[in-house]
C-alpha cells in the first residue's frame, strides 16, 4: 500500500533512517512522510516510535497500514482508533505509545490460511494472478481512501472505506 501511495504521488522512498525506508512529499497540499519499517513486524515500534517522536507527529496524524488475517482477502477497514486485535505489530506500536490507541489504522485483509497451513508461511507466499489483480484494485481504493483522509478527514474516509457500496464506486 505504501509503495502504491508513493508511486501515485511521486514520493521517492529512497531515504533510510529509523529502521525504515521512507520518503517525504505532499498529497494535495498536505505534507506527508511515508514509512516502511524494515524491522520484524512484531517490533514495528522500533521504527514507528522514534520517527513519530523525532518529527513530533500527533498520534491522530499517524496512519498505520497493516495486513489483517481476520479480514477477508482484499477487504479494507479504516478505523480512527482501536486496540491491537491480536496483531503483534500493532501491539508493539500501542505499547510504545504508552498504551494509547488514539491513531487511525487502515487494515488490509489477507484472509485466513487454507487448511492447516502455518500463518507465517501463508503471509509470505506469492499471490496468485487473480489475487494480484484483486489486490491491485484494493490498493487503488486504499490510495483514494488515504487522499480523502488527508484532504477531507477521517469521517469521510472511513465512510468511503467501510461502506458496502465501495465496489460500485470503483466502477
Amino acid at each position: 500500500m505504501v509503495d502504491a501511495i508513493a508511486e501515485a504521488e511521486g514520493i521517492s522512498m529512497n531515504s533510510v533512517s529509523f529502521k525504515a525506508s521512507f520518503g517525504k512529499g505532499h498529497i494535495g497540499n498536505v505534507p506527508v512522510i511515508l514509512s516502511k519499517p524494515q524491522t520484524f513486524m512484531n517490533v514495528s515500534c522500533e521504527s514507528v516510535g522514534p520517527m513519530v517522536s523525532y518529527y513530533k507527529i500527533p498520534l491522530n496524524q499517524v496512519l498505520v497500514i497493516y495486513d489483517d488475517l481476520d479480514l477477508p482477502f482484499a477487504k479494507l477497514r479504516l478505523l480512527p482508533k482501536g486496540g491491537h486485535g491480536g496483531h503483534n505489530g500493532m501491539r508493539s506500536i500501542i505499547d510504545h505509545f504508552k498504551g494509547s490507541c488514539d491513531f487511525p489504522r487502515l487494515r488490509i485483509g489477507i484472509g485466513r490460511p487454507p487448511g492447516k497451513m502455518d500463518c507465517a508461511t501463508f503471509v509470505r507466499r506469492q499471490f496468485s494472478k487473480q489475487e494480484r489483480e484483486e489486490l491491485d484494485l484494493t490498493l487503488q481504493f486504499g490510495l483514494e481512501a488515504v487522499r480523502i483522509l488527508l484532504l477531507q478527514g477521517i469521517n469521510k474516509s472511513a465512510k468511503f472505506v467501510n461502506s458496502a457500496k465501495r465496489l460500485e464506486q470503483l466502477g
